[in-house]
């Protein structure tokens, strides 16, 4: 952590306060590797012909890939809340390109504008169903229940806006907060977690991309 606790305008990446935290360095790591294969992956786009799912994928996987760098840039200006309802939209899109994979027949329902009313549109819980491997999807549930409060702005949203301030009391932070690292590790683990499906979607939306690996 760096000597001067006081907020910066501005952090670099050698004096971003949550520096030398286990978790964001395993972010930074993740968001290496993930680059490294979609520029596989955006190459081979330009080699093939794309299938209705791959056209799919080239919309979704940017914009995840997108909203990953934006919130580890929100970490590293200490932008904490921004970047935790960052993780809602983070989810959606990892969670369609994960069910138009698995489900690559409703991929209809998305060339037909994937509309929010449209009953044939799954619901975020049936989509993060097929994402779930072996890990416990009502917690992946739980968490997007939350996440929903934030971006909604419901009153629920304010207990993650609360910090300490300078005379012992709580208050309602309006910028950085450089002194929760919880939160910190906390929007890191979740955000790693949707980057490594992300890149899972990669080669198993592309597979030529990879051949033989």
């Amino acid at each position: 952590m760096p000597e001067d606790r006081g907020p910066q305008p501005v952090y670099l990446p050698s004096n971003e306060p949550y520096l030398g935290r286990e978790l964001v360095f395993h972010f930074d790591q993740i968001i290496m590797s993930c680059l490294e294969v979609n520029a596989d992956v955006s190459a081979c786009t330009h080699r093939i012909q794309l299938s209705d799912l791959q056209k799919a994928a080239c919309q979704l996987i940017p914009q995840g890939v997108n909203l990953s760098l934006t919130i580890r840039e929100l970490v590293r200006q200490v932008y904490l809340f921004s970047a935790l309802v960052l993780l809602r939209p983070l989810i959606e899109r990892v969670a369609i390109i994960s069910y138009l994979q698995a489900n690559p027949s409703e991929i209809a329902v998305w060339n037909d504008g994937w509309r929010h009313n449209d009953k044939k549109r799954p619901s975020l819980a049936e989509m993060l169903e097929t994402m779930s491997g072996s890990a416990d999807i009502e917690v992946a549930k739980r968490l997007t229940y939350t996440l929903n409060h934030l971006v909604h702005g419901d009153p629920l949203a304010a207990d993650w806006n609360l910090t300490e301030l300078g005379d012992g009391g709580m208050g309602y932070s309006v910028g950085k907060v450089i002194d929760n690292p919880d939160l910190c590790d906390f929007i890191c683990s979740q955000t790693i977690c949707y980057v490594v499906v992300l890149m899972g979607m990669m080669v198993a939306c592309f597979p030529e991309s990879a051949p033989g690996k």
